[in-house]
């Protein structure tokens, strides 16, 4: 199995910024972890501060991948370009947010990304995207 966590803004920042919502460890030591406990599966990420160039590795992977946990960030409440491209690939996507969005700002409770999904996992902080790995293998 072949899957792809794609990060959006701000997400490069993890371990350094907002640790009362967001924790203190980096993704790539989290993702590190994720790689070990999955070993059987292909595991990469992507992050881009751009909304292009989410869009252009939704593209390019889009027809590829067994699945793509997306965590659009802030682009998930904004980006009509986002959510049409996930709309427009074959490989399902998981939106995936480490804080519950819900329990945030009122414009965080719209994603122009869910109605497109497979499912939506959030609040678990970085387990989040580990629920959304187990949620591929268990389909």
């Amino acid at each position: 199995m072949k899957l792809i966590i794609i990060n959006g803004p701000n997400l490069n920042l993890l371990g350094k910024r907002e640790n009362d919502i967001y924790g203190d460890e980096t993704f790539q030591d989290f993702f590190s972890k994720l790689q070990f406990k999955f070993k059987t599966i292909e595991l990469s990420h992507f992050q881009s501060n751009i909304e292009g160039e989410l869009i252009d590795k939704l593209q390019e992977v889009g027809y590829e991948f067994d699945g793509i946990i997306l965590n659009a960030a802030a682009y998930t409440h904004t980006s009509v370009g986002i959510g049409d491209a996930v709309k427009a690939i074959n490989t399902p996507v998981v939106e995936v947010h480490i804080s519950n969005t819900f329990s945030r700002e009122e414009f965080r409770h719209q994603s122009f990304i869910a109605p497109n999904a497979k499912g939506i996992i959030l609040g678990f902080g970085l387990q989040s995207y580990e629920l959304a790995v187990q949620s591929f293998i268990n389909d």
